[in-house]
């Protein structure tokens, strides 16, 4: 994995990964000049599956003041991505039977500069296993806070 350009910290809040697959998208111009300047929000975005077909909906790219108004894709319009067929199949297949989401985690240049983005399979948790790793987080970085204070006095 390359250099990271956006990752969506709510999709690890509110769902547990499971199985995870590199993707890559059907972008326009403006889209990739957008993206290359970090100006892509993934928060409330997931992939669906249509006609065989993968798409990402709801994902935030913000179009370029330089622009031109004619050429300016919709910010959230669906995007195509670019899996191999089994793939499809399989995230197809255990998004409908198993009831799991699929949501997008980062997006990212692979060693090629291609823009890539990492969607997984993911259950939703329930609250109280959301309370659970809150506490599970604070109490590591107050013991990591601990350590440093002991070993730095």
């Amino acid at each position: 994995m390359g250099e990271t350009i956006a990752r969506n910290k709510k999709a690890y809040h509110d769902y547990e990964i499971l199985d995870s697959y590199e993707a890559g998208m059907v972008l326009k111009g403006s889209e990739v000049k957008a993206i290359r300047l970090g100006r892509v929000n993934l928060k409330d975005s997931f992939v669906k599956i249509i006609k065989g077909e993968a798409f990402l909906l709801n994902a935030h790219i913000s179009n370029l003041d330089t622009t031109h108004s004619h050429y300016r894709p919709d910010e959230r319009r669906e995007r195509k991505l670019l899996l191999h067929l089994k793939e499809i199949e399989k995230l197809e297949e255990k998004s409908s039977k198993d009831g799991l989401s699929i949501v997008p985690t980062s997006m990212y240049f692979n060693h090629k500069n291609f823009i890539k983005i990492k969607i997984a399979l993911a259950r939703g948790k329930q609250l109280h296993d959301k309370r659970e790793d809150l506490k599970r987080r604070t109490a590591n970085r107050e013991a990591q806070t601990a350590m440093k204070n002991h070993f730095y006095k």
